[in-house]
């Protein structure tokens, strides 16, 4: 006898609703498992546009017709809060950014090294990108900070280490930049993104820094002043600091002694002090003294024990050696 099976049509009397495929690339649609809930296509996750073409950015689901956000957003510059992950360190994960009018003025960022999770490296991203607007950034597919202006810096966040690629985006969604780098485990990096002559560019900065010890701190000043010049960083009593700090330098730290200094920027034909050589500290006689060469800035910096203190010289300017500090301090 010839056994006859029934379709779940014949049974039911409603009809199965078959599987839809994926769609070839670039059409959109819904995407696996293809069903519907409630009569409403399942959308899928929209991914990161291509280097130049805009476009919405992770995540891109929706919910109710909302874009479902993965992660706390950062408040309006100078609102402070947190950062991605979302957690605090030493009071709190803040974007700190130039004060309305006072973008050529000096910035003081206080922010913690501290451990981070077995495998993670911890990184924080500054913004030296002269003449561009506000920028979001992630990471892989994780929006790491939502609004990051000229002349601002974020406190670390937590990643996890090996490779990862890095997009700068505008708040309109279009992608400004995408890079792959390598985050190394227990790595501490600044991320900087800088001006080039084809557009953006980003540079990684390694922040590792021996302790500072015996009441010491640790400084450096590194140049992300794209239209800046070979600087001397010279003090008014005459000693050299660093000579010819170009574009895109960040030298190693050196031990400082607490006081208060005065540096000037310059092009000079001085010798600088031997590299090995601990800055000491500065006789208050010669404070508000200018050394006698053509300066183009300059630091007034107090500076406390065991701290490391980084400064960068950023544009504040379209003409020659128009630039500013920002200054990093981290405990």
């Amino acid at each position: 006898m010839t056994r006859q099976f029934s379709s779940p049509t014949a049974r039911t009397g409603r009809t199965v609703e078959p599987v839809i495929p994926l769609p070839n690339v670039g059409e959109g649609g819904p995407v696996y498992p293809g069903n519907t809930d409630g009569g409403v296509a399942v959308e899928p996750v929209i991914p990161l546009p291509n280097p130049g073409e805009g476009g919405p950015v992770y995540p891109g689901d929706s919910n109710g017709g909302s874009v479902v956000e993965p992660v706390i957003p950062l408040p309006n510059p100078g609102e402070g809060g947190p950062v991605y992950p979302g957690n605090t360190v030493g009071g709190g994960n803040q974007v700190w950014t130039c004060p309305s009018g006072n973008c050529g003025g000096i910035i003081v960022l206080p922010g913690i090294i501290g451990g981070v999770w077995p495998g993670a490296a911890k990184v924080r991203f500054l913004n030296a990108g002269y003449g561009y607007p506000a920028f979001r950034i992630f990471i892989g597919n994780r929006r790491f900070v939502n609004l990051l202006n000229y002349a601002s810096a974020t406190t670390y966040g937590q990643v996890n280490a090996g490779y990862q690629t890095v997009t700068v985006t505008g708040t309109d969604g279009y992608v400004y930049i995408q890079k792959t780098m390598p985050f190394q485990s227990n790595g501490i990096t600044t991320i900087a993104i800088i001006n080039t002559a084809g557009g953006l560019d980003l540079m990684q900065i390694t922040d590792s820094c021996c302790p500072p010890t015996n009441g010491y701190s640790s400084f450096r000043i590194g140049n992300l002043a794209y239209n800046s010049g070979p600087l001397d960083v010279i003090m008014s009593d005459g000693r050299v600091v660093w000579a010819d700090l170009r574009f895109k330098e960040v030298p190693a730290f050196k031990r400082i002694m607490p006081g208060t200094y005065q540096f000037f920027y310059a092009d000079t034909n001085l010798t600088p002090m031997p590299t090995g050589l601990d800055i000491e500290t500065l006789d208050s006689a010669w404070l508000g003294v200018y050394p006698p060469h053509e300066t183009f800035g300059s630091l007034y910096l107090d500076v406390t024990s065991n701290a490391i203190y980084s400064v960068y010289l950023l544009q504040s300017g379209s003409g020659r050696n128009n630039i500013q500090n920002l200054i990093l301090m981290d405990r």
